[in-house]
């Protein structure tokens, strides 16, 4: 992957970190329980045992960020545009925001960083999964650097309670959120604030926790 990386070697002032405009996403609500006001920027991670509602809950957080008028990407790597991807759009209402969120179909990384160059490209990324991308540590570095002004949400495996391989591991001491996924319930540790455990589907998790 021929990636470039952006370099930052300039001082900033105390009065010019101040007065810094930033863009801020006004999450409200459970979101804002969770995430405080996140960024438009950065990395987030999201990892859990299968059947526990990682998907679905990735699937709710592209659909909110598309409520906010922002432009989504979904990379099903591992399961493409299959019945399953569908019944999960479904599950979570994607058709309200149709006209901001697309599919991607198993679609590589390096024809991904193409589709990413362009104008009007989305503003939001989430690649499903870390260990279907063939993406080593600097390639991921590479890739987060290339676009800034962009959310990457990747979305891993599990090895017990933390994402699975080295790869997945090192993106999560980087990532900006991260987001553990257990019992339907997503327990986050944001910069941006939050910390309240989001609940991806109330029945599923009260018989999970009734156990």
């Amino acid at each position: 992957m021929t990636t470039t990386t952006l370099k930052r070697n300039r001082a900033v002032s105390v009065t010019e970190i101040y007065g810094k405009k930033f863009n801020v996403l006004p999450f409200e609500d459970e979101w804002l329980r969770s995430f405080g006001k996140p960024e438009l920027t950065g990395t987030w991670i999201i990892w859990g045992p299968s059947g526990n509602g990682k998907t679905r809950f990735a699937l709710k957080l592209c659909k909110y960020f598309a409520t906010l008028g922002k432009k989504v990407a979904y990379d099903s790597l591992e399961e493409g545009a299959s019945l399953s991807m569908r019944n999960a759009f479904m599950d979570v209402g994607m058709e309200e925001v149709k006209r901001r969120v697309w599919l991607l179909d198993a679609e590589p990384i390096d024809q991904l960083i193409e589709r990413l160059k362009k104008r009007k490209s989305p503003d939001v990324v989430a690649i499903d999964s870390i260990q279907y991308t063939g993406m080593n540590y600097k390639d991921y570095k590479a890739l987060r650097d290339m676009f800034p002004k962009k959310i990457f949400i990747l979305i891993s495996h599990a090895d017990g309670k933390n994402p699975a391989g080295r790869v997945a591991g090192s993106i999560k001491f980087d990532a900006f959120v991260k987001i553990r996924v257990e019992g339907y319930k997503a327990y986050p540790v944001s910069r941006y604030g939050g910390g309240e455990p989001y609940t991806i589907w109330a029945e599923g998790a009260e018989s999970y926790y009734m156990q």
